[in-house]
């Protein structure tokens, strides 16, 4: 499963680096208060990832978000458009990575536990968990602050693009095997991001489906980003938010 994880990351940067940079980008930039659920996810104050928020006290991203290295300061910042800029920032107390990541891709998703609770209001709210995977050929939403076009670097402003979900045998005709159950493929709606966003949200009938796990390429139609499946992976989440609230668990 390792293998495969590190030939699909191979396989983006491939992408991504070979994509044209004539192709056509129109992410569009919106105010917090449409997705105030996103987050930011910071390491020593640089804006490093996407996060998104479950309740005043917990956040969710991506696991490959969290750094291995103990020394590395996390902070999430919330309530702004802006991500170096404007509302909340509070610190991490707890995390928990999911105990399979690194063994397959399906696997790459972290909680987070704050250390002060969020100050919830217009621009902090958090976003149910869906119940079930979203269906093919039905249209999401994912925003970040992902790059809006090849090989430039990402916007400080957050933007949001429209997706098609893709279904899974199509998806691992085009990525391989490592493409399980537990993912969702979707591809941008002829325009999208170049690349960034990743540990961010994808939104369905206002239910968070799925979490940014590689990203696309440059807007690239034939190779779909890849996003963990939020209904598969419900019960390992509601888990590790009971684990990461017991007083009894581990600091960061």
């Amino acid at each position: 499963m390792l293998t495969q994880w590190i030939f699909l990351v191979s396989i983006v940067i491939l992408i991504s680096a070979e994509s044209n940079t004539k192709r056509i980008f129109e992410n569009h930039s919106v105010p917090i208060s449409e997705i105030p659920w996103q987050a930011s996810l910071h390491r020593n104050g640089k804006h490093t990832c996407d996060a998104v928020i479950y309740s005043d006290r917990i956040v969710i991203t991506a696991a490959h978000c969290i750094p291995t290295d103990n020394n590395t300061e996390i902070t999430i910042r919330v309530g702004s458009s802006m991500s170096n800029s404007g509302g909340q920032v509070v610190n991490v107390l707890k995390i928990e990575i999911h105990e399979g990541f690194g063994q397959s891709l399906s696997n790459d998703i972290a909680v987070i536990r704050l250390q002060s609770p969020l100050q919830m209001g217009v621009n902090v709210k958090s976003i149910p968990l869906a119940n079930s995977s979203p269906t093919p050929e039905s249209s999401a939403s994912v925003s970040g602050w992902g790059s809006v076009a090849c090989h430039q670097a990402e916007s400080n402003s957050l933007l949001e693009t429209k997706v098609n979900i893709v279904d899974l045998d199509s998806c691992q005709k085009i990525y391989g095997q490592g493409i399980t159950k537990n993912l969702i493929c979707a591809v941008p709606l002829e325009k999208g991001f170049c690349s960034g966003g990743t540990g961010g949200p994808l939104v369905s009938d206002g239910n968070l489906v799925g979490i940014v796990s590689l990203g696309k390429g440059c807007a690239h139609p034939d190779y779909p980003g890849i996003y963990i499946d939020v209904a598969q992976q419900k019960s390992w989440i509601l888990k590790a938010i009971q684990k990461v609230l017991c007083p009894c668990s581990k600091k960061v």
